[in-house]
Parts: structure tokens; C-alpha cells; sequence
């Protein structure tokens, strides 16, 4: 399997890494399951101290990590600095928060007391994608190590540099030898890796495909799985929205990362009575952006992540064409060299066509006309994803109506879907299952102990 930085910018092949061998890796799984007899018996404080120096370390070396993100997979560079600082957040939020949150919860049984004690349950595997490689690293292991488990951590083989200097902030930090432990193994032996005795749950972040071959070999061994694994957002513009505002957000919505984002908003639909001035806007925009250099912070959209995905991409888009959808706006290769796609809008599109059911991961949008709010609902319902979306008007409580009816794991008003530490994230139907993130995400890989205290005299 091929581990290398390859800059997207260019398609050149900037640094490779070896994979590891069997003996390594089970060295290293063995250093994690000792890591994990210690830290368990660690104080929450200690645990703290640890997730704050490492979001101190990630604030300090911000401009490095941020440009090796850039470098590796092509996040516009301001974007890269706000991963960098989002990431920190979420480990000084569980840091602040984690000891509550795992509080002994009371219970009032008919006879004598109870309590629910939230227990770590060992040494986790995590497998992580390549577009945000360090927020997706910091909302499975921060709340984890928070819990008392420990981390193997298995990153996208795009992203070498960033999986290595993540696992160096912890050894910066003073962290336990096998508290956390980057893998360069393969997606193959990832999914051997699951049936180790030693790994007690697995969360994975990705597509589809591997989301089911990870689950299916940790349902063999009875282990515990949280999978997030992409989506194909809504994005409903109502009559009454705020035009401008709402465009703005489209663009960004769509356009954030690249387009590559699992919460992008792919799919913007507008009722007809508004339609054709938010296309318009909503075009124009996006013909506006300017594409180049992710290193040059005057960057609006950069390349996507591989040459691999930019191909992949455009053949979505002409097998969408070529099946009956229109191209509004883009629909090509940008023409430069590197991993670039136009800004692109696409339309007419109905069952049968490409576009319509699967995830266009990049600076694609799709576009359509409905009649009314009933029929924005159940044009957002037609999906085998359930991961997020979005309604814009202006009266509240219809957005919050709408809101109710649509079958996703997240709904935003006003805002397209994102992320923060404490709002919970996950999806539904194929987007998987479980939560990361708040006060829920902190709470998937506990043992959830029931601990009873009985007089000798009570009832059987």
C-alpha cells in the first residue's frame, strides 16, 4: 500500500512513509493495552492537564500544522488555521467539561441506593479520513482519553505527515508511552486489526464501503462501532429567506474545504417562487470565487484532495450529464495543473441520474425547483443518507416545522450544518450511527455500570 504526501496542488510526490510491519503493530497494540491498565486509574484532573497541554501545543504550532494540512490535502490555508483552532477547542472542551459529564449518575430504586458509574472499557482503534485530519483525530480521541481508554489510531494514507506530528503532540505533552499511537497500516489490515482481542470498539469516519467491512468484522467480535460515514445535505431556501444572506451561506455552505466536507450542503432546493433569484445569485457567486494556490491565503477554493478524487468527480459529473442532468455553471476539470475541478452547478436531475443519489465530494452543486414546503421535504427525505441540512426562512418556528420532518441526525436554521464541541454530531441511515462531539460523544465507549447497594433485609 502506497503511504505518501502527494500536494494536490501540483500532483507531485513530496514524502513516502513505510507501512508497518505485523510485528510492529502488535507491539504497539500491546503498549496501548498496558498504556490503558495505568491511565484508567488515572484522576480526571490528570487527564485534563494532558488534553489542555496538548490544545496549548496545537495552538503554538498552529501556522506548522495548518500548513501541513494545506500541503497534504489542499484545505485553503485560513481554513487549515481554523481546523487547527477548532481541534484545540474540542480538547480544552472535554478537558473543562469530561469530569462532569461522567459523573456518577444517582438512581432512586424501589429498595436501597444506585448508581450508573461511567467506566473506560480499554484500548480503542480509530479510523479517521483524510479532510479534516485533525478534527476528526480530536473528536474521537480527546473525549475518549478524557473516559480513561486509550487511542490506536489509524489515518488516511494521504495524510502521513499530519497522522505522525499528531501523535508527537502527545509525546510533546508528556503523554503515557501507548496513551496514543499513530498506525500506518493499510485499510485491509485495518479491518484484520478489529478482531484483536485487545481493541474493545472502533469509530470510523469514511465511506460507506468501509464503514460496513469495519462494522461487519467488529459485530463478529462483539464490539462496539460508532460510524459516521458521509451524506448528501439539504439545502431548503423558503419563500421568505433573506436572500443574500442565504446565498452567502450557500457558498459556503457548498464551497468550505473544498467542497469535501461530509456536512457540505450538496443539494440546494428552493421553492419556485424564489428560485430563479437565488440561482442566479447563488451562480454568480460562485463564478466569482477565486481558485489557486491553497498556500495563498487570498485562495477561495483550492484543489481537492488527490488527483484520484478530482477523476473520480468529474466522472460523476459526466455520467450525470450524460444521463440527462444540465450544467448550469463549471462542469469540468479546472485548467491547471493539480487536482482541481470548476465550481459547478448542475440541474434537471431526477431518479436514475448519478448526481441525484450519490455524494459529489467537491465544488459540485446540484440544483433543483420545487413546488412548495411540502415538496422541499420530501425531496430531502428522497435519500439513502441522513447526516445533516439545512432551512433558511425567516419565521422560526416554520423552520423549526420543517426542521422536525426532515430524516436526518442534524438541522440547521439559518446556518448550514457545522460543527462545534458542544453540539452533538451524527446521522442516520446510511450516514451511520452514534454520536462524537457534547456531552453525548463522551458517553459511546463506557461501560455504563450499574453499581447496586442493597440491606440484607430487602426483598428478593
Amino acid at each position: 500500500m502506497s503511504i505518501k504526501t502527494v500536494n494536490p496542488n501540483t500532483n507531485k510526490t513530496v514524502k513516502s512513509f513505510e507501512e508497518m510491519s505485523e510485528k510492529v503493530i502488535d507491539a504497539k497494540v500491546a503498549k496501548a493495552q498496558g498504556a490503558f491498565t495505568e491511565w484508567k486509574e488515572s484522576s480526571y484532573q490528570q487527564r485534563a492537564d494532558l488534553l489542555h497541554k496538548v490544545a496549548t501545543l496545537m495552538r503554538t504550532k498552529k501556522s506548522v500544522l495548518a500548513k501541513t494540512i494545506t500541503l497534504e490535502m489542499g484545505k485553503v490555508i485560513t481554513q487549515a488555521e481554523g481546523e487547527i483552532d477548532l481541534s484545540a477547542n474540542i480538547f480544552d472542551y472535554y478537558a473543562d467539561h469530561g469530569e462532569a459529564f461522567l459523573a456518577d449518575k444517582v438512581l432512586d430504586p424501589e429498595y436501597g441506593s444506585a448508581i450508573i458509574r461511567n467506566s473506560p472499557i480499554g484500548v480503542l482503534l480509530g479510523v479517521m479520513p483524510w479532510n479534516f485530519p485533525f478534527y476528526q483525530m480530536a473528536r474521537f480521541a480527546a473525549p475518549n482519553i478524557m473516559v480513561g481508554n486509550t487511542i490506536l489510531l489509524k489515518h488516511a494514507s494521504i495524510v502521513p505527515q499530519c497522522a505522525a506530528a499528531i501523535e508527537e503532540l502527545f509525546e510533546e505533552a508528556a503523554a503515557p508511552k501507548g496513551l496514543y499511537t499513530n498506525l500506518f497500516i493499510s485499510g485491509k489490515r485495518t479491518s484484520a486489526l478489529v478482531s484483536d482481542k485487545r481493541i474493545k470498539g472502533v469509530s470510523l469516519t469514511g465511506s460507506e464501503e468501509a464503514g460496513a467491512s469495519v462494522a461487519a468484522e467488529a459485530g463478529k467480535h462483539l464490539k462496539k462501532v460508532v460510524l459516521e460515514l458521509g451524506g448528501n445535505d439539504v439545502f431548503i431556501i423558503l419563500e421568505d429567506a433573506d436572500m443574500d444572506k442565504t446565498v452567502e451561506w450557500a457558498v459556503v455552505g457548498r464551497m468550505n474545504n473544498n467542497g469535501q466536507c461530509c456536512v457540505a450542503s450538496k443539494r440546494f432546493i428552493a421553492v419556485e417562487a424564489i428560485a430563479d433569484e437565488f440561482i442566479q445569485k447563488f451562480k454568480e457567486a460562485l463564478s466569482k470565487m477565486k481558485v489557486g494556490d491553497p498556500m495563498d491565503p487570498a485562495t477561495e477554493l483550492g484543489p481537492l484532495s488527490s488527483e484520484e478524487a478530482a477523476v473520480h468527480l468529474a466522472d460523476q459529473v459526466k455520467r450525470s450529464v450524460d444521463q440527462g442532468a444540465k450544467v448550469l455553471l463549471g462542469g469540468k476539470r479546472a485548467d491547471r495543473e493539480g487536482a482541481f475541478m470548476e465550481p459547478t452547478i448542475l440541474t434537471n436531475l431526477k431518479p436514475g441520474i448519478a448526481a441525484y443519489r450519490e455524494e459529489l465530494f467537491g465544488p459540485v452543486a446540484t440544483f433543483y425547483v420545487v413546488k412548495d414546503e411540502q415538496a422541499a421535504i420530501d425531496l430531502a427525505n428522497d435519500s439513502d443518507f441522513g447526516l445533516g441540512g439545512s432551512v433558511f426562512t425567516q419565521d422560526i418556528e416554520r423552520g423549526k416545522r420543517v426542521a422536525n420532518q426532515i430524516d436526518t441526525g442534524m438541522v440547521f436554521i439559518n446556518h448550514p450544518t457545522w460543527t462545534q464541541a458542544d453540539l452533538p454530531f451524527g446521522g442516520t441511515k446510511n450516514s451511520g450511527f452514534g454520536r462524537e462531539l457534547s456531552e453525548l460523544g463522551i458517553k459511546e465507549f463506557v461501560n455504563k455500570k450499574l453499581i447496586r447497594v442493597s440491606d440484607l433485609n430487602d426483598p428478593f
